[in-house]
């Protein structure tokens, strides 16, 4: 793939496989081998030759999330494929977001529709039928991220997960706002809304195991995962507290508490840490270079603009003014060719010589 125009657009950002610039008749080869390289070795079948199909695909620690743009396909992992693939230790959980599926492993058959997500283990066998143009959102992580054992992971295989299910209702949009925006994300962050996707997937698999009771730590983490989507949509509130949070869930404050000791964070901290990513985010975007350093920080919360711009700087090392001066003379740099000094190393450096 590397000698002809099909060549992958990789980056720290991720990684583009488009058959855009591919000759007609090698589309089907590269789409099997782009494939492959995302997925895992796959036998593709085609009723015609690959009009057109676009991967994306942007690493987030040890996980990866994928986006699939493609004609009607199925592809098939074989117990021969697997043999001889290095990628086999993976477990793929996949959101059709158009077309329609069926996916067959363990035994199981189940038709997929758009808005249903659908869990999948590259270490068997499994035939995924794609009948019409579809996308496809995916995450596919190690095996040793979900902490499952393989009894345990075949009571998910094969079987849809969709809106109607509390726990569907929250896993959805959010892998579904993780694989479109992953690369725009600051590493923690990014692992961080992860790690929340991986934790309803563990609890979907004690909901099938029947192991799941209110007071359990899937319940607790599952309630968790939904009070941390609550603030997130709530953090231009300058009154969004723990008492306002935890009167919005029904739960004491002293429980509320309790829930994010399992993340070794109080919530007043897990407000402001989430304010603050939203506030140095807007500071380097040239959409928001017309608001000054305050009108960013009250977009998100912040009463005040002096307790902003401390704990701004405890937090990054540089004072948010200097923090977007750094990254306009990154993007100036950038449109010039030149290189492109890091925005938080350049400011602290010149923060530490003031």
């Amino acid at each position: 793939m590397s000698s002809d125009p099909s060549t992958p657009d990789a980056g720290a950002s991720g990684t583009v496989y488009t058959t855009k610039a591919v000759p007609t008749h090698r589309r089907r080869a590269y789409w099997r081998e782009a494939l492959s390289r995302t997925f895992g070795a796959v036998d593709m079948r085609v009723s015609d030759e690959v009009d057109s199909g676009t991967i994306r695909t942007s690493p987030l620690g040890p996980m990866q999330t994928v986006t699939v743009d493609g004609d009607p396909q199925r592809a098939r992992r074989t117990r021969r494929l697997i043999a001889g693939s290095d990628n086999d230790d993976h477990v793929v959980v996949k959101l059709l977001c158009r077309g329609t599926a069926r996916i067959e492993q363990d035994d199981r058959e189940a038709y997929v529709r758009p808005g249903q997500l659908f869990v999948y283990d590259m270490a068997r066998p499994v035939h995924l039928t794609l009948p019409e143009r579809f996308r496809t959102k995916s995450l596919v992580l190690p095996r040793a991220v979900l902490g499952l054992g393989e009894s345990d992971l075949r009571q998910l295989t094969a079987a849809p997960l969709g809106s109607e299910s509390a726990v569907g209702g929250l896993l959805t949009p959010l892998l579904s706002r993780l694989v479109d925006s992953a690369a725009t994300y600051p590493q923690r962050t990014g692992e961080l809304i992860a790690r929340n996707v991986v934790d309803l997937v563990q609890t979907l698999a004690e909901e099938r195991l029947g192991r799941m009771t209110e007071d359990s730590t899937s319940g607790a983490r599952t309630l968790l995962v939904r009070i941390r989507v609550y603030i997130d949509r709530h953090l231009a509130h300058p009154d969004l507290t723990p008492e306002s949070v935890a009167r919005a869930h029904h739960i004491s404050v002293r429980y509320l508490h309790k829930l994010f000791e399992l993340e070794d964070i109080t919530v007043s901290r897990w407000i402001q840490q989430r304010r603050l990513e939203h506030c140095r985010r807007d500071l380097s975007r040239p959409a928001s270079a017309d608001l000054t350093v305050a009108a960013v920080a009250h977009r998100w919360g912040f009463t005040s603009a002096s307790h902003f711009s401390r704990v701004f700087r405890a937090a990054y090392g540089v004072p948010p003014a200097a923090w977007r001066d750094s990254a306009r003379r990154e993007r100036s740099a950038l449109l010039l060719g030149r290189p492109a000094a890091n925005p938080l190393s350049s400011s602290a450096e010149r923060a530490a010589s003031a």
